[in-house]
């Protein structure tokens, strides 16, 4: 039921804890008993798939796996698995405010294949259990994984001959040699899995509902290209024929080549869509609500030739369009989606989303052009939205306020009324929380008026993304008391 609420966006990653990135452990349990006690109801996050090159949870290995760096260790620890004098001499990096990826790769993965060398015996029962069920995605993900371990880790575009599908003979041999190899793979999404459901668990106990991230599109370095590859627009030789991205802009003269494999959409709608409706069941079943990234590409996609270096010489072409939805919902019946309706919209975008009875998205940030009217003034909000002060992909408000035109701020500041003494990034929080918008999301760095640094993602930029931390001094009690003030306020308790 859609009564008016609020939530806070912050992803895993950016959680407090121990072990140089956010996990399932203390800091977790932490922020969501801060949530309770702010009189939140959401807890949205990122995609929480397996990252790859650049770190973005926006391209996993798999639309399905876990990112192992989620799991807490000092559950291994206390189950026998690790060694805690180990575990503190590793070195996962010591900022508090950063990750280090690279240190969570050097170090943190040996340790995860340490506890299963100690566990593997004792589990294997389980872990055969969990395979079972968890079917065809974890079967092709962890041979997919071993597969690219023994190639270097690079991509199954550029491994030895004979490995370019999981139907060859040389994969077929090699599932039966190297058993431990993908074991370990299927012990890391058993931990993943364990873990997530019991936090999910103690979320949903205090009725805090948690928003999850769909991205619309699979990376082609993914186990879901090579065991599938019918449902991609490839070649002969299994390359992409094109790839997705965005068309030139007012922010990007070249535009956005994000290089994913585009769908076969055709040979999907002869399938009824069965691709698509298996991995919004399964994504419902790890979330209460998903956001579908870049809602637009069922409507319309923008298509790239394989090998361009740029987004230019693209074109849009027709997606499914609302066949899909009517697949999905006669499948599963009504479903928790938001719809990610950002930038450009045509008619038919707007049409499409209306069909469906998503909700769409309004982000503050993008309100104050004095250019023009915009439906991202709260004035202008229907019911029937989620309203953000901005997402991942948005710099802090206080960084806003510090790069954008001085027209716009202007603008801004008259139309919110902000003042320096209630803190402008409360001034933009109260505009969403007072608006008509039946959900209202602000990030946790809004909350806390940190600028830029603290920014989660800058499109079009690879390095210094998805870095950033809080740390568990920031959840302080008077920063949640003057959160549920606000929101009892205006009517979101």
């Amino acid at each position: 039921m859609k009564k008016r609420s609020s939530g806070i966006l912050l992803h895993i990653s950016s959680l407090p804890g121990d072990y140089g990135i956010g996990d399932f452990g203390k800091g977790a349990y932490d922020f969501i008993d801060f949530l309770e006690h702010s009189g939140q109801c959401y807890w949205q996050i990122l995609p929480i798939g397996i990252t790859g090159y650049g770190d973005s949870p926006y391209q996993s290995f798999s639309a399905y796996a876990g990112n192992p760096y989620f799991i807490d260790l000092n559950e291994l620890i206390q189950l026998g698995y690790l060694d805690r004098k180990q575990v503190e001499k590793a070195d996962l990096g010591n900022h508090k405010h950063k990750i280090d990826y690279k240190k969570l790769y050097d170090y943190k993965m040996p340790l995860l294949k340490e506890a299963y060398e100690n566990a593997k015996i004792k589990l294997r029962h389980e872990l055969d259990r969990f395979l079972q069920a968890e079917g065809d995605w974890l079967e092709n993900f962890a041979l997919y994984m071993a597969l690219k371990g023994f190639n270097g880790n690079q991509s199954w575009t550029n491994w030895t001959e004979g490995y370019e599908n999981k139907g060859t003979e040389a994969a077929l041999a090699f599932q039966k040699t190297h058993e431990s190899e993908i074991y370990f793979w299927i012990f890391t999404q058993y931990f993943f899995f364990k873990q997530w459901f019991a936090l999910k668990a103690v979320a949903n106990s205090k009725n805090i509902q948690i928003i999850g991230d769909l991205p619309i599109y699979v990376a082609e370095d993914s186990a879901d290209v090579w065991a599938h590859p019918e449902y991609f627009k490839l070649d002969a030789k299994r390359r992409p024929t094109c790839v997705a991205g965005c068309p030139p802009d007012a922010f990007s003269a070249t535009g956005q080549l994000w290089g994913n494999p585009i769908y076969d959409w055709h040979y999907m709608a002869q399938n009824a869509f069965k691709w698509w409706i298996n991995r919004i069941d399964y994504s419902l079943n790890l979330f209460d609500m998903i956001r579908i990234d870049h809602f637009r590409g069922f409507d319309a996609y923008w298509e790239i030739p394989y090998g361009d270096l740029t987004a230019e010489n693209g074109k849009w072409v027709k997606g499914p369009g609302i066949k899909l939805f009517e697949a999905i919902q006669k499948e599963l019946g009504d479903v928790n989606i938001i719809a990610e309706d950002l930038g450009f919209l045509t008619e038919s975008v707007i049409e499409l989303r209306k069909a469906t009875g998503f909700p769409g998205m309004k982000v503050l940030e993008f309100a104050f052009d004095t250019r023009e009217e915009s439906d991202y003034l709260p004035h202008n909000f229907d019911k029937d939205c989620i309203a953000y002060t901005g997402t991942h992909d948005n710099d802090t408000i206080m960084g806003w306020m510090d790069h954008v035109m001085k027209s716009d701020r202007e603008f801004a500041v008259e139309y919110l009324k902000l003042d320096k003494h209630e803190g402008y990034n409360w001034g933009f929080i109260r505009g969403i929380w007072s608006s008509t918008a039946y959900l209202a999301i602000a990030q946790m760095q809004d909350f806390l008026g940190l600028d830029s640094k603290a920014r989660m993602n800058t499109p079009s930029t690879l390095g210094g993304n998805w870095v950033y931390r809080i740390s568990d001094r920031d959840l302080t009690k008077g920063l949640s008391e003057q959160i549920k003030h606000m929101t009892k306020l205006y009517g979101r308790l």
